[in-house]
């Protein structure tokens, strides 16, 4: 069973090799990593042709953003399960993609999810808040809330059948893709109890008062197209779960 893995990047060289090793360093043997690069000018695209050997698909070019450049990893790929890794997380052992592939065998389903750590970007080792997809039903996306992005793992065959990331989205397009997926066409899913990736803290959607603002209306608006119930109001709940994540790292 194929993995194709794909990491999108732009101006990250001080965190790309991270995700690269963790990749390569991957004890599953049938991966296809595809590198996705927005042509960036701060010296990644170096510390990516270090590793051209080991990695199958190298494209470094202008494109219309984060979600732009993942679905030019998606159709490239040729594996049967696919996974997002973005250029600041990594995952956080050797044993991850051979432990999706298991528990897709064992469980005979269309996606896999798991938990992710945030992680202070100064030290990798400092966890700020666990992010754990336990709790995960569909109907709780009208509260703003969905399973860990980056630890989503789902066949390419639903890419195929129900679309790719809706690039008209600025921040929330991985919340549209997923609600489609998961609560509109109801593909199956299995919750894996175990913390998959490390994220640094700081990515575009948790930066300010502005983009918080951008990503809670296009979250209305994913639930919106894809037939859930939802407000402004609801989907403010999702701030309580985050609190509670951070008071149990403190």
């Amino acid at each position: 069973m194929k993995v194709s893995i794909i990491t999108v990047s732009y101006n990250a060289v001080n965190t790309i090799k991270d995700t690269i090793i963790s990749v390569l360093g991957q004890d599953y043997p049938d991966i296809e990593y595809i590198l996705i690069d927005g042509d960036s000018t701060d010296g990644t695209v170096e510390v990516i042709q270090q590793y051209k050997d080991s990695i199958s698909h190298i494209i470094s070019e202008p494109d219309q953003g984060i979600y732009d450049a993942m679905n030019k990893g998606v159709a490239l790929a040729t594996g049967e399960i696919v996974g997002i890794l973005n250029s600041d997380d990594f995952y956080i052992d050797s044993t991850v993609i051979s432990t999706v592939v298991k528990t897709f065998k064992e469980h005979h389903v269309d996606s896999v999810f798991a938990d992710l750590v945030f992680v202070h970007p100064d030290n990798l080792n400092k966890t700020v808040r666990h992010y754990s997809s336990k709790a995960f039903a569909p109907d709780r996306f009208a509260y703003g809330w969905m399973p860990a992005h980056p630890t989503f793992f789902v066949k390419r065959s639903c890419y195929n059948t129900f679309g790719l990331y809706k690039t008209d989205y600025k921040i929330a397009a991985d919340y549209e893709l997923l609600t489609r997926f998961l609560y509109k066409h109801k593909i199956s899913y299995y919750y894996l109890n175990k913390v998959l990736i490390k994220m640094r803290t700081g990515g575009v959607s948790t930066q300010n008062l502005k983009s918080n603002w951008i990503l809670n209306k296009e979250i209305v608006r994913a639930c919106a197209v894809n037939g859930i119930k939802t407000n402004m109001f609801k989907i403010s709940f999702k701030y309580f779960k985050k609190i509670f994540e951070l008071i149990g790292n403190k």
